[in-house]
């Protein structure tokens, strides 16, 4: 009987340390800044901010100019 309460508190542990790790790296990925050039930008069909350095519209939309 003990065997099996150990042995199902580590595959708990092991469980819960797995989701902890994928949710770091999920959020390191989302995280990801991404940067386009001008010229990407308007590929894209938007219009770089220099001002703000932003891509503006298209599929670039909100992306920050490098």
């Amino acid at each position: 009987m003990r065997i099996r309460r150990t042995l199902a508190t580590v595959i708990a542990t092991a469980a819960f340390a797995g989701l902890g790790l994928t949710g770091a790296v999920t959020a390191t990925a989302q995280g990801a800044h991404s940067f386009v050039t001008p010229s990407e930008c308007k590929q894209g069909g938007g219009m770089p901010d220099l001002v703000s350095n932003t891509c503006n519209g298209g599929t670039r939309n909100g992306e920050a100019i490098d």
